[in-house]
């Protein structure tokens, strides 16, 4: 006879239904303990990030490169191609451009510095009462090192004209210590080309804490200096020429880089099309003045290929001419309409070759 095995699992059964009984009553029973906690918002700030390393940041820009590897081309053919023209051509055609771009960037970094002003503050240093000395301190420095001189990567301290004060914070960091963090990261992006190299080391300028002044143009310049520095005729690579939408921040490296790109080839097109104007305006200023004998004519036009604007008493310093021999000249470019008087005024007049 087989044994009864459907009661055994029904007194199991049993024995199971009574232990949660049990345990229910149990639980109802402990009311002096908390209930179970509600899920509530968090409402605290999100605590320190930790910053990423330096070889997950540079590998970010060798993607974001190799992304845009034909933009990237064919903005190093413009950079190219500009660097020839400047090779060939008139000293005088590099400092026009550095004296337009270091304009653009002023107006970049919240300077707003006239043309006007910069170019009587370079050539004579003369300033008005009410203009900030700093500013045009700092946009002459921007013309000087996008004239010519060792490049940022030699030196950045002497680039940048940058010392530790003497009496340093102990807590401070020192500003030799800073710049070489940041040239260590360069150095380790050697591989990556020099337009990308520049944008990267524009956007980790703060990160590497050379940032701490707010100034933007000093990361611009040592960029431009840098995007050309396989180059043998220009000095530099135009960033801001015809619009400041390159340098702008925000996104990922990725993005970040194709607004460079796009940028600096709007300001190449802009320095080439600025370069072919002053020389046509060279061939036709030389052919109507043929028939004037003395040095100041050819003086003039000269000084008017390397400075996009002149006035009187800038013209007699740079040429070594009388002021009546300048003024003589002036009056009869303007009367052939090469040149054009762009202030209004009786006095503090300036002109500006005509295209």
């Amino acid at each position: 006879m087989k044994p009864q095995a459907p009661a055994l699992h029904d007194e199991y059964d049993a024995l199971i239904l009574d232990g949660e009984e049990v345990e229910q009553a149990s639980e109802s029973d402990l009311w002096f303990l908390p209930g179970p906690m509600e899920e509530e918002p968090d409402y605290l700030p999100p605590g320190p990030r930790a910053e990423p390393r330096e070889a997950e940041v540079l590998d970010d820009w060798r993607k974001a490169e190799a992304a845009h590897a034909a933009r990237l081309a064919r903005v190093a053919g413009r950079v190219g191609a500009l660097d020839d023209r400047l090779k060939r051509g008139p000293e005088g055609w590099r400092h026009r451009l550095a004296l337009i771009e270091a304009g653009d960037l002023s107006w970049f970094a919240g300077d707003r510095i006239g043309p006007d002003r910069l170019a009587l503050w370079i050539s004579m240093r003369l300033c008005g009462v009410h203009d900030d000395t700093t500013a045009l301190a700092r946009v002459g420095w921007a013309v000087r090192r996008l004239t010519g001189g060792p490049g940022p990567e030699v030196d950045l301290s002497a680039f940048l004209d940058r010392r530790d004060p003497e009496n340093l914070d102990d807590e401070a960091e020192p500003f030799a210590d800073r710049a070489g963090g940041w040239l260590d990261l360069m150095a380790q992006a050697a591989e990556l080309h020099p337009i990308t190299r520049a944008c990267a080391g524009y956007h980790l300028w703060s990160l590497a804490g050379l940032g701490q002044h707010g100034d933007r143009m000093e990361a611009a310049v040592t960029a431009a200096r840098i995007a050309a520095s396989e180059g043998k005729g220009a000095v530099f690579a135009p960033l801001v020429m015809g619009g400041a939408g390159g340098p702008r921040a925000g996104g990922p490296p990725a993005a970040r880089l194709a607004r460079w790109l796009d940028g600096m080839d709007t300001a190449c097109l802009t320095a080439m099309r600025h370069l072919d104007d002053i020389e046509a305006w060279s061939a036709r200023a030389e052919a109507d003045m043929i028939a004037f004998s003395g040095k100041t004519p050819r003086a003039l036009r000269a000084v008017l290929t390397e400075w996009p604007l002149l006035s009187a008493p800038m013209a007699e310093a740079l040429t070594g001419a009388s002021r009546a021999a300048v003024q003589r000249n002036l009056a009869w470019m303007e009367a052939r309409g090469l040149i054009r008087e762009v202030t209004g005024q009786g006095r503090y007049r300036m002109w500006r070759a005509t295209n």
